[in-house]
């Protein structure tokens, strides 16, 4: 999919706004981007082996939010904190999107692996590249990232010994 000037200006903005959004809420690690041809990912790090992301695939017409880890040990802690919580990962994720503001209950949640990383993620199609400018988009993002930390956050406390 070809971008126009405009379009890749209004990727550019969403990323921006998210990232200049988290760079003060020290709970999360500094935004690095990492793209490749058809992700634009923009990752928050905690530790050397987890992180949170906000992924914007513009052929798609989508955005992924989700947490990730290069670590088994961890994945598996969250496995268990989610059997744990009685709950499966769809009701498990979306208590916590609760939690941070999102009236969403029942989002999609992909759980799987990707390259070297463990992951569960939430993607949100959007209709047009305009849409990237819009408040309620960007709203529902950040609450998204904030409802991933609520649901993961807790098994980073592994990494703190690094």
């Amino acid at each position: 999919m070809a971008l126009s000037s405009e379009d890749r200006d209004r990727i550019e903005s969403f990323r921006v706004y998210v990232e200049d959004s988290i760079a003060t809420d020290d709970r999360y690690g500094p935004a690095v981007r990492e793209d490749s041809e058809t992700v634009l990912a923009t990752r928050f790090y905690e530790g050397t082996s987890c992180w949170f992301e906000i992924a914007l695939l513009p052929a798609d017409k989508q955005v992924r939010v989700g947490f990730f880890t290069s670590d088994p040990a961890i994945n598996t802690d969250c496995e268990q904190v989610i059997v744990e919580s009685g709950e499966n990962s769809v009701r498990f994720v979306g208590q916590a999107f609760e939690e941070s503001g999102l009236d969403w209950p029942s989002p999609a949640v992909e759980h799987g692996k990707e390259r070297d990383a463990s992951y569960y993620a939430t993607p949100v199609k959007f209709d047009d590249m305009i849409d990237l400018d819009s408040d309620l988009l960007r709203d529902k993002v950040l609450r998204m990232l904030e409802g991933y930390l609520i649901a993961f956050g807790p098994a980073l406390g592994a990494e703190e010994g690094e």
